[in-house]
């Protein structure tokens, strides 16, 4: 897709737009309710289809399918970064009328700095070819660490700051305390941090670790820079409703390892083969549609099994909790006629 510089200029005021639309509705600290977020994730999901329509009716119908699909692979992989959020909120203890504020800014951070991997992964692949094979290679083995530790059950008990986190720490020390919606402070005649800087630090550098496997995933649907920095935007912008909605679903999605796994390793191997056909082996290529059905239909399957899987589990609970209510029923009883 050629795109000129007037339209990315555009493109970026537009979402500057949309993300000071945004600041401007929830500047108030509040707690974030499921209706609030239900109405804004759903505001966002119909913006991020309308700009890919909008892609459709200019006559891009590749780049509106190559849209489609990074976003959606996107959208799946950034869920994952929601169970880390929820470990980092636990970990500054964030009251929960900061929390959307913590995450707007977060998430602006992490995709600011997302654009710069998205320009580095752009140059070094427009001077490169043979990186497909090293995109591919890690996503293969991301897929395979994945499903190694949902069949070990492992699972991040607490967040631990990074090397950069604690250096910002160190240098420029932190209150003791939250002081409402401020950044930094006056402490003993010294300029500090505040708590709720250091975790919207820690939200949007965090975000870089995941970018190591969603930015090649997306780089696997599609070489298109554009297409890449507008499918992450969409799908960064709306991971903050996102968290409110789904907060409490995250631990019922137990499936959900296994689903990206199957994602990444799929377009691991769908960049294998277009490395291999970029080298001149004539070999099969995976198109758009395909690979956007494929990570559609394993996001739905994951979705179903996860929920079956969570009632099982609940009426398996259940009849524990019966069970023992009953054995208790039954020794107080024995213990009267003794």
């Amino acid at each position: 897709m050629d795109v000129s510089w007037t339209l990315w200029a555009l493109t970026i005021l537009g979402l500057s737009a949309l993300i000071a639309v945004d600041f401007f509705i929830g500047r108030k600290p509040h707690d974030v309710t499921t209706k609030e977020a239900g109405i804004w994730t759903i505001i966002w999901i119909a913006l991020a289809v309308l700009f890919g329509f909008g892609l459709l009716a200019f006559g891009e119908s590749q780049a509106s399918g190559e849209f489609f699909a990074g976003f959606i692979t996107e959208k799946s992989l950034s869920v994952d970064n929601l169970f880390v959020f929820v470990l980092i909120m636990a970990k500054f203890s964030v009251p929960s009328h900061l929390q959307q504020r913590v995450l707007l800014v977060g998430v602006l951070i992490a995709l600011v700095l997302r654009a710069v991997f998205i320009a580095a992964g752009a140059a070094v692949i427009a001077n490169f070819s043979w990186v497909f094979y090293i995109f591919g290679a890690f996503l293969i083995y991301t897929a395979w660490k994945l499903i190694q530790e949902a069949r070990a059950g492992e699972e991040e008990e607490e967040f631990e700051e990074n090397r950069l986190l604690k250096t910002i720490e160190r240098r420029f020390g932190v209150a003791d305390r939250y002081h409402g919606t401020k950044l930094f402070i006056r402490n003993n005649g010294k300029r500090v941090l505040t708590p709720l800087m250091v975790v919207m630090l820690a939200i949007g550098t965090t975000d870089v670790l995941f970018a190591l496997d969603s930015i090649p995933a997306i780089f696997g649907l599609t070489q298109d820079p554009y297409i890449v920095f507008t499918a992450n935007a969409f799908a960064l912008m709306g991971l903050r409703q996102l968290y409110f909605l789904i907060g409490g679903l995250l631990k019922k999605l137990v499936h959900l390892s296994y689903g990206l796994s199957v994602i990444l390793g799929f377009i691991g191997v769908k960049l294998v083969l277009h490395a291999l056909h970029e080298s001149g082996v004539n070999v099969p290529e995976i198109s758009i549609p395909v690979s956007l059905g494929v990570i559609c239909g394993v996001l739905v399957i994951t979705t179903i099994t996860s929920l079956v899987a969570g009632r099982k589990q609940e009426r398996a609970e259940a009849a524990a909790r019966t069970d023992e209510i009953t054995d208790k029923a039954v020794d107080k009883e024995a213990d009267v006629d003794a």
